[in-house]
């Protein structure tokens, strides 16, 4: 039982590293010019955010699908990668749901 809490420490203090890492990439990101003439376009960066949170869940099935099967993969990894899948989904969801509000507003402006 100590070994399996053991493994689950490991387990959370490497995706609490791995975020960490993700949030200083975040802070030391060069921002794009307003005008997005020398950058991607806001269409493109939200499609692109959207291929990659479709990755992430469909690496996180492959891995569950796997070992089920009885491959040797860890049940942390397993477990691990369907969180991040979750969560990647659900912070989509939140942007889709300030976009929708944002255009509701905009659409009930007055002339």
């Amino acid at each position: 039982m100590n070994g399996i809490n053991n493994v689950n420490n490991a387990a959370a203090i490497r995706m609490l590293q791995e975020m960490q890492a993700m949030a200083g990439e975040a802070r030391t990101a060069p921002v794009d010019k307003a005008d997005g003439a020398d950058g991607a376009s806001f269409g493109d960066a939200l499609r692109n955010a959207l291929h990659t949170v479709n990755d992430t869940q469909q690496a996180a099935a492959a891995q569950a699908d796997a070992f089920a099967s009885g491959e040797d993969i860890p049940l942390t990894e397993v477990m691990v990668s369907m969180q991040k899948s979750r969560v990647a989904f659900e912070a989509t969801k939140q942007v889709r749901n300030q976009l929708v509000d944002a255009y509701r507003d905009i659409f009930n402006m007055p002339v």
